[in-house]
């Protein structure tokens, strides 16, 4: 017992001098976006949004995502005053590799009123234009976006967009690139996206 007591305790002083840090284990698939400043932590809902988080997962897993950016912006207070107020920020492969992009496949649209995701603080969904057409590209909401759900009025067709998973880790990243530079929608500069893994 007490053999088994100081092995422990070694282990974990050479942990703690080493910086090591045990692995956290996730119980739904996780992925992490890897910028500049710091790393987003994301958990994906498959058994919600099945369809929209394969396709994703399969994005990161092909490499779609190193080297790419986040080049989008919304802030409430840069918006007209007769639209819709939204705070977010894109991403993907738009701006670094649009030709990929545009072969890309669109995505069955999973609406919010199938999932049960809405679009509230943290929460990762796809951009899109029409029903279908989401694929590589992504946004993440800074506070609640109910405008982006099924029946919302940010789209005309009403459809609302594809959301598929929630920051866990990380929104203090998410804040810190939303306060970055920008000229009307875009980031000036693009800010960029290491990769994406898997967790």
């Amino acid at each position: 017992m007490i053999v088994r007591l100081m092995k422990t305790l070694c282990l974990l002083i050479l942990i703690g001098i080493s910086g090591c840090k045990p692995a956290k284990k996730y119980t739904r698939p996780t992925i992490e976006i890897q910028t500049n400043f710091g790393d987003i932590i994301v958990e994906l809902y498959p058994e919600k949004a099945p369809k929209t988080v394969a396709a994703f997962l399969s994005y990161v897993d092909s490499g779609f995502y190193k080297n790419s950016s986040f080049y989008r912006v919304l802030k409430a207070e840069d918006q007209p005053s007769n639209s819709p107020k939204s705070d977010l920020i894109q991403g993907g492969i738009w701006q670094t590799d649009y030709k990929k992009q545009l072969k890309v496949p669109g995505i069955p649209h999973e609406t919010t009123q199938q999932t049960g995701i809405l679009h509230k603080d943290g929460v990762i969904s796809l951009a899109r234009t029409s029903p279908g057409t989401a694929s590589t590209e992504f946004f993440i909401c800074i506070g609640n976006q109910p405008a982006y759900d099924y029946g919302g009025n940010a789209n005309p067709d009403k459809q609302g967009f594809a959301a598929f998973g929630k920051v866990i880790e990380g929104m203090d990243v998410v804040k810190q690139i939303h306060k970055q530079p920008d000229n009307e929608t875009n980031f000036t500069p693009a800010i960029p996206i290491k990769n994406i893994k898997r967790l």
